[in-house]
């Protein structure tokens, strides 16, 4: 992290470079917030793209009334919800799990939805002492860095997106042999396709971003699979570089928020042997424009 910012003296906001991903201290997430500060929230969110709220020690309850302070809950397809919270996935790896830790491939979570999730928010309720962290793309700055030749190319351009990589029959998840705690819904309906804008503007700061991701970006509208294909991965490979990366290392009770509009994530492992708990809620979006 490296600069401080307030925001009408209501949070202290210490951001990351690039003002990508900031860290919000001096909140009480367990207490009812004040029109003001939810709106201020809603701003840095939309501002910085990823919040981190450390020593948080929420309830499940609490947790889902901060949820609804930033919007309305989002639909997650294919994995089953906690017993009771329909809104709420438990993301458990026991200590004795052998599959590969889940989101540990790039994505901008549901993109293949016609209305994808436009937040995102994480709970820790069981920290191993190692690994887990959770690192962010900013499509944002990794648009702005493109050359204009480029920008023009990919102006008129619509991705293709899809959970069937993931969550298809003949997916990842129908494929694995080891046992997973978190309860995947491989379904058929995986498969279907949807487009959206390759560059996606923001409906709050109109910024410009790349709206794309490995694992659920399956390919271009008019180009034929290889170019496609080829186009995608020179495009990803920009994103991920390190000067449009935000490495986020979790604590115990910490909440992160983060848009998925102008973001991708990857969950990475290195923590086998260790119980990690999380939840997770996502907030409805809007159509990508």
């Amino acid at each position: 992290m490296a600069a401080i910012t307030k925001r009408s003296g209501l949070l202290k906001i210490e951001a990351g470079h690039g003002g990508f991903g900031a860290e919000v201290t001096g909140l009480d997430l367990t207490r009812p917030l004040s029109d003001a500060v939810r709106t201020e929230i809603r701003s840095a969110w939309a501002d910085y793209a990823v919040l981190s709220f450390r020593d948080q020690p929420l309830t499940l309850d609490q947790f889902e009334a901060f949820t609804l302070t930033i919007g309305p809950f989002g639909r997650d397809p294919f994995i089953q919800p906690m017993p009771g919270r329909p809104n709420v996935l438990e993301l458990r790896r026991e200590p004795d799990e052998k599959a590969v830790n889940f989101g540990a491939g790039w994505h901008s979570d549901w993109s293949f939805l016609e209305t994808p999730p436009a937040a995102t928010l994480l709970r820790s309720e069981v920290t191993p002492p190692v690994g887990g962290e959770t690192c962010f793309a900013d499509g944002r700055r990794a648009y702005d860095d493109l050359s204009p030749a480029m920008k023009a190319r990919l102006a008129p351009m619509k991705a293709v997106h899809s959970a069937g990589r993931a969550y298809g029959v003949q997916g990842v998840f129908a494929r694995e042999t080891e046992k997973r705690t978190l309860k995947i819904l491989v379904s058929d309906e995986a498969d279907t396709q949807l487009s959206h804008p390759l560059v996606r503007t923001h409906p709050v700061t109109g910024r410009k971003a790349l709206y794309i991701s490995p694992v659920y970006t399956v390919g271009i509208e008019g180009l034929p699979e290889k170019e496609g294909q080829a186009l995608l991965g020179s495009l990803f490979a920009h994103m991920i570089q390190p000067q449009y990366v935000y490495k986020h290392v979790w604590t115990q009770g910490a909440v992160l928020l983060w848009d998925n509009r102008c973001t991708m994530h990857l969950a990475k492992g290195g923590y086998d042997g260790h119980l990690r708990v999380m939840h997770r809620t996502t907030v409805a979006g809007e159509v990508p424009v």
